[in-house]
């Protein structure tokens, strides 16, 4: 465990409030906070402490894996890569996705997910890791397979979250074939022909097997102490139904009524980080920026680029006036830990753990200068 230290003249983003300040770290853990410049520690400069970042939804893993068509990395290489660019980005703790069932995007052969978990849990036991590292399933739900990929995870206490889908076309996404045509044949290249048996077959698999496979995926996170999620819940009936199954954390919804029902039903509703910072969605759907205007946004995602989760906090603090500095971090730290029972972390605060990151703007873009996991500087 990590040496006593001491950190002062820093900008400390508490839950509620920014003050100057310092800090005193004790066995991984944060042990005193005092305001003013103080004398003795390293001198921050006035740069901002926060917390180090939570991050449920990540994809990012995937890209390192398979970076090409048909191309398959070395696992351990592929996921010290996203370990590196995840903790260079201010993110502590992970929730690395991984699929369940063969969907629309091709994808995974059987037990390699599987195999991606073990070299994960190979990873850290072997001290490659800065961030830890615990697993997302996301569970396509109108996969005929999925319960098959699915049931290696059984017992693995690494699950911690798992998130219930449904791509098939007029589905939550995709609620129009424009959309799906869009999106999935230019993507594919697929002719016309193949493109309507393509689509036949997926709304097929989603009448015949996303009802039972989606109950069964939710009792058994019910009897696990596995926090569920939705995702791309468009309608109130989808929200009705997302808490018929105990959902916790409302993924991605696609439109503000399913936004609205979700946050007042206590759920917490994620969108991506990069959907922040572009201000809008890369799929056409609601923007985020829309969703904090409106006072319904919890969580936010790095979902496909590592960096936009700490940009995308300091983007809302300088454009929504409803939202300062504590309550934009909180996005990215307490609440997405809160929603998945991390109660250790994701707080600035006497007795959490002491994951932080130093942070200095620089012409509105944020720099992380470095990175602590529980006391350890780790980037």
């Amino acid at each position: 465990m990590s040496q006593e230290f001491v950190i002062r003249n820093a900008r400390l983003v508490l839950r509620d409030r920014v003050v100057a300040g310092s800090l005193q770290v004790r066995d991984g853990r944060i042990a005193d906070i005092g305001e003013g410049h103080g004398t003795a520690g390293e001198d921050w400069e006035g740069d901002y402490l926060i917390p180090g970042l939570v991050e449920l939804h990540t994809d990012h893993l995937e890209s390192h894996y398979s970076p090409r068509p048909g191309v398959r990395w070395d696992k351990l290489a592929a996921i010290q890569a996203h370990d590196a660019q995840v903790a260079s980005a201010g993110i502590t703790t992970v929730f690395d996705c991984l699929r369940m069932g063969s969907d629309e995007k091709g994808g995974f052969a059987a037990g390699e997910m599987r195999d991606m978990a073990d070299a994960l849990e190979q990873a850290a036991d072997e001290g490659r890791l800065r961030a830890e590292h615990l697993l997302h399933l996301r569970c396509e739900v109108s996969a005929p397979d999925v319960l098959d990929h699915f049931e290696p995870f059984r017992g693995d206490a690494n699950v911690r979250l798992v998130s219930l889908m449904d791509h098939a076309p007029g589905q939550r996404q995709f609620q129009t074939m424009d959309q799906y045509t869009l999106y999935y044949k230019g993507k594919t290249g697929m002719s016309d022909e193949e493109f309507r048996a393509f689509v036949d077959r997926r709304l097929a698999n989603s009448a015949a097997f996303a009802a039972p496979h989606r109950k069964a995926l939710a009792d058994h996170c019910r009897r696990n102490g596995i926090t569920v999620a939705s995702h791309d819940d468009a309608t109130a009936e989808h929200v009705q139904e997302s808490i018929d199954h105990g959902v916790r954390l409302a993924e991605f919804p696609t439109s503000l009524e399913a936004a609205r029902a979700s946050h007042a039903a206590g759920l917490s509703v994620l969108m991506g980080a990069p959907n922040i910072v572009r201000g809008k969605s890369h799929s056409g759907n609601i923007a985020a920026r829309d969703l904090a205007a409106a006072g319904v946004l919890d969580v936010l995602s790095s979902d496909y680029v590592p960096l936009s989760l700490i940009h995308a906090p300091f983007v809302l603090a300088d454009q929504n006036e409803a939202m300062d500095l504590p309550a934009a971090i909180a996005l990215v730290t307490s609440t997405p830990a809160r929603t998945v029972g991390l109660d250790d972390r994701g707080e600035i605060a006497p007795d959490k753990r002491a994951d932080m990151v130093r942070i200095r703007r620089i012409h509105g873009v944020p720099v992380v200068k470095s990175v602590w996991r529980e006391g350890e500087r780790v980037a």
